[in-house]
Order: C-alpha cells, then sequence, then structure tokens
C-alpha cells in the first residue's frame, strides 16, 4: 500500500503543533493518531508536537493507516471507476443499487463491492463515503482513502466548495428558465424516512436550470448549496413538479422508470494532497435518457 504524506515548509520559527493544526488542518483526532503512531517527522526526522521548527525547516506526516473494517463484509461486484488516485476513489454508482450495508440490505452493496476491489489491490482501509446518494439515485459518488482526505473534502462541503451536479426528469412543465428553492427541511414527524418542508428544518438551497421541456415533463439540471436528506426530491415536490419514478414524494405512477430519474453528473472540488481541481462527470444513464 503506498503511503500519502502531507508536507509544509515553515516560513517561520513556530512550532510543529501550530503548522500542523493551523497550516495542514489536521483535526484533534487524527492528530492523536499521528503521535500515538510515530507518524510526524522534522527534515526527515521523527517529531513530536511541541518541537521547535525553524524557517524552511520541513514537517512532513504519513496519513496512511492500515485499518479492518469487520462491520462491512467484503464481496466481490463490478464497479465503474471514473478517477483513482492514492486519496481517493470515485464511482458511477448505477440506479437502484444500496450504499451501504443495512439490516435489510446486509450485501450486494456498493460499500461491500468497494472494500473486495480495495483488498484485491492490497489497500486494507476502512470505507469512507464522503457524499451518499439513495438506493435509487444512479451517479458519482466520492470515496476518501483515508481520514484526513474524509474530514478535508467534509470541510470543503461546509464551506461550499465541493461543488454537486445532478440531473432529473421532473413532471410537468417548469415555466421558469432558472431558478432558487431555498425552503428548510426536517424529519417528517412520525416518520423515519420522509422529509418535508418547515419553518423548523435546517436550511436547505437547491438552484435549477431547465434544460428540456417534452412529454409533460421537464429535464432540470440542479446544483445544491446544501445536502439535505432526500433535498431534491423535498424541493421538486414542494414545487409541484416531482421526480419522474419517485414512488415517495409523487402520487403519480408511471412504467417508464423503474426509479427515481434522478443522477448524479458532476462533482468538482479540490484535491487535498494536490492542491489541483477535480472535476469527475458520469454519463447520464440509459433508463434517463429514454424519458427524455
Amino acid at each position: 500500500m503506498e503511503h500519502v504524506y502531507l508536507k509544509h515548509t515553515s516560513e517561520k520559527d513556530t512550532t510543529i503543533k501550530d503548522i500542523l493544526v493551523n497550516k495542514l488542518n489536521i483535526s484533534s483526532r487524527l492528530l492523536r493518531k499521528l503521535k500515538l503512531n510515530h507518524r510526524i517527522f522534522c527534515n526527515g526526522k521523527e517529531a513530536w508536537i511541541n518541537d521547535l521548527v525553524l524557517a524552511n525547516d520541513v514537517v512532513s506526516v504519513d496519513i496512511t493507516f492500515e485499518e479492518i473494517n469487520d462491520k462491512i463484509e467484503s464481496e466481490k461486484g463490478k464497479l465503474d471507476i471514473l478517477y483513482e488516485d492514492t486519496c481517493l476513489l470515485i464511482i458511477n454508482k448505477t440506479g437502484n443499487m444500496v450504499v451501504h450495508p443495512t439490516c435489510i440490505h446486509r450485501g450486494g452493496t456498493l460499500a461491500n463491492f468497494v472494500k473486495n476491489y480495495l483488498e484485491e489491490k492490497g489497500e486494507n482501509i476502512t470505507t469512507r463515503f464522503v457524499n451518499r446518494l439513495d438506493r435509487e439515485t444512479s451517479g458519482v459518488i466520492v470515496f476518501a482513502k483515508n481520514e484526513y482526505t474524509q474530514e478535508s473534502l467534509s470541510r470543503q462541503m461546509q464551506l461550499g466548495e465541493f461543488e454537486k451536479e445532478y440531473i432529473a426528469v421532473v413532471h410537468g412543465y417548469i415555466t421558469e428558465d432558472k431558478g432558487t428553492i431555498d425552503l428548510p427541511i426536517k424529519r417528517e414527524e412520525g416518520s423515519i424516512m420522509t422529509r418535508t418542508v418547515s419553518p423548523d428544518g435546517e436550511s436547505a438551497v437547491t438552484h435549477f436550470e431547465v434544460l428540456d421541456r417534452k412529454n409533460d415533463m421537464s429535464v432540470v439540471k440542479l446544483r445544491l448549496e446544501t445536502g439535505r436528506t432526500h433535498q431534491i426530491r423535498v424541493h421538486m415536490k414542494v414545487i409541484g413538479h416531482p421526480i419522474v419514478g419517485d414512488g415517495l414524494y409523487s402520487d403519480i405512477k408511471t412504467g417508464r422508470i423503474n426509479r427515481q430519474a434522478l443522477h448524479a453528473k458532476k462533482v468538482k472540488f479540490i484535491h487535498p494532497i494536490t492542491k489541483e481541481i477535480i472535476q469527475v462527470e458520469a454519463p447520464i444513464p440509459e433508463d434517463i435518457v429514454a424519458l427524455t
């Protein structure tokens, strides 16, 4: 398994802890882990967090750890890999695939297949999904190969720097070409699954753009500022245009697709290690194309 190092050249006299926390944005949890496993170095030699460093000293940390995740069983399955490096695995998830094992779906999930794929490559690490997709939603899903990458991308999401773009086919013609839905969402009272718009819910913002209108349907591109559970599905329902095939938030029956017509088309973010812009797209699947 290839090890990944974070490095920073000190601009002034300071402490290693200052660099790790304020320059490399290492969390307190990961900092403890690095200390316990002797993964902190200064100019190539093992160092301690309270050690002093001088200008031009190079502080580095090894963020790769072998891990055992007994909660997820390894299972061989097909993966459509869009991008991979030492820190990231980005997959095009098919529709009607569960992402993570549950009491109902213990096997056959994306997490089972990812674990097997990584084990076969000699990468014994915990499965860390950065974004989640509903079972019926297809498209781009991002997996972090280490704790630092997951924390960094989660931080980008909170700051609005992690862009997510979706394509959906909805019922009816949306009259506006573009718009923003800014309505808070919370769990529906008495339900463990469904969400609803409510003044006392969490902030939720969805931007949409109509790409096409035909057959009493609209094809829309959606961009999320927030990532609430079922956000797109709830927001499209509340404006009177539920997603085609959505059995939970729409009463309109259709036999033309066996899932909700929602696809996570693109993600764009800053690579936590290289600082390059990563943009990955998943082609629109045939069942959604057939609707339009």
